[in-house]
């Protein structure tokens, strides 16, 4: 049986797409085997190219697996391969580049390579690209949270962000196949499905008159699907239908990561980001009334060119009175080819540094005051696997509630992917602590939300 060994860099799209590629090796017969300890027939490596450390990374990678097996297959997808080709051809031993496309197409190259063992750039000019590519993945291995791309590229170009030259510009998946595909989901035994894609918020920019709040609603039709969660969706993208469906809709959970990436206005604007903190905090109020004791988690990137103390300070004021569950903070990172990396006034790498720990710490106090309003309260959880820092076989389950709070209680492994009923009974900063109420098998139509 030929064997496929697959490496992922980046984020949770590649990780994604990786699995969609490995779908179709496994349908023309192949076995998975491990990347880092044995010997396979074709080595994946899906690359990132979000920094510079990135493609070194991803370098680093390609030659690892050159010198496992030099007599396999090499291939490389993902961003870096887009943007960077020739770069990557380069190394010796390396037999196919693909990029964020024609992966479709994937086993004919390898054929190819392995008929003729001459080196393919199967990479195209992704700007020209109008079409979303469907890659699916028909099983997840937590077997309760399943991901659904529905989106690819997009249309921002922020100052700092290289991904518009790496996927190219937005493009939405058809609607009828994104809810024949959620309905697939629910029928493997999938209890929620995550939306995802580049810029998720960005769903239907070039549909006619259909976007992200029509999908949802004919999402929440689907029978026995309990939760829908968007990834990512920015500032500017929620609507007043969209503000409907997430306070009307039962299915939508209570959790949105809403980047916001600097709490300052002059930061904001040489990032070229399409909102003002006012205009982001408006729109943060009007998801708090829509949908009470809602999870807002965010993106923020520190040390950005030219911030200085005043805006940093600024902006740590701003995230503080927003109240957010919890942020995800880097430290700004220069990527070749984007107008930040050629801006003057490059902020230290100690000042950077000593930056992102303040709002790393600022975080940590904001998800535990968040998580210790619902001390007390009986919340809907989905079991997804044992307790990770507990023994095998200790009795102790973990999952998530709707508003993304992770639980840990008292149950066993016959309740994974099960709506469970749990108390919150202590706080954490990462993990709090519960008491399992019950099991629910048949979902009253609102019983999930926090709260109820």
């Amino acid at each position: 049986m030929p064997s496929v060994a697959l490496h992922t860099l980046g984020c949770k799209v590649n990780f994604y797409d990786t699995e969609a590629i490995w779908q179709l090796f496994k349908n023309e017969g192949y076995e998975q085997v491990d990347f880092d300890t044995d010997k396979a027939d074709v080595y994946l490596i899906n690359t990132c190219h979000v920094t510079n450390t990135g493609d070194k990374k991803s370098r680093q990678v390609i030659r690892r697996a050159i010198r496992r097996n030099p007599d396999a297959v090499i291939a490389v997808t993902g961003c870096y391969a887009q943007t960077s080709p020739a770069e990557i051809l380069d190394i010796p031993g390396v037999d196919l580049v693909i990029g964020t496309q024609d992966r479709e197409r994937m086993m004919d190259y390898v054929r190819q390579v392995q008929a003729e063992r001459v080196p393919v750039n199967a990479v195209r000019n992704i700007m020209k690209t109008r079409e979303f590519e469907e890659l699916d993945v028909p099983d997840f291995a937590d077997r309760t949270r399943a991901f659904l791309k529905i989106q690819e590229g997009c249309n921002n170009f922020c100052t700092f962000c290289i991904i518009p030259w790496s996927r190219g510009l937005s493009r939405s998946r058809d609607p009828q196949s994104v809810v024949a595909q959620a309905r697939k989901l629910v029928e493997a035994g999938f209890k929620e499905i995550v939306l995802t894609g580049i810029h998720t918020g960005g769903y239907g920019d070039d549909l006619d008159n259909y976007k992200l709040s029509d999908l949802l609603w004919d999402l929440d039709k689907v029978d026995g699907l309990e939760r829908i969660r968007i990834s990512s969706i920015e500032a500017s993208q929620i609507d007043e239908d969209m503000i409907e469906v997430l306070n009307k809709s039962p299915k939508m959970c209570r959790h949105l990561h809403v980047p916001l990436q600097a709490g300052d206005d002059t930061v904001l604007k040489r990032m070229r980001r399409k909102y003002t903190t006012e205009e982001y905090a408006a729109t943060i109020r009007r998801l708090h009334e829509a949908m009470p004791g809602v999870a807002i988690t965010t993106d923020v990137i520190v040390g950005f060119p030219g911030e200085s103390e005043e805006q940093f300070e600024a902006g740590y004021a701003y995230m503080k009175e927003l109240g957010f569950s919890e942020m995800h903070v880097f430290p700004y990172s220069k990527r070749t080819g984007t107008p930040a990396a050629r801006m003057e006034d490059q902020v230290d790498e100690a000042v950077k540094n000593e930056r992102v720990h303040r709002l790393i710490d600022l975080s940590e106090t904001m998800q535990l005051a968040y998580a210790e309003k619902y001390v007390g309260q009986t919340l809907g959880v989905i079991p997804e696997l044992e307790h990770k820092g507990s023994a095998p076989g200790s009795g102790l389950m973990m999952g998530y509630t709707d508003n993304y709070i992770q639980v840990v209680f008292e149950g066993d492994e016959s309740m994974i992917g099960k709506l469970c009923r749990v108390e919150i009974t202590e706080a954490g900063v990462n993990e709090s602590r519960g008491r399992l109420v019950e099991v629910v098998q048949e979902q009253p139509a609102r019983l999930e939300k926090a709260g109820a």
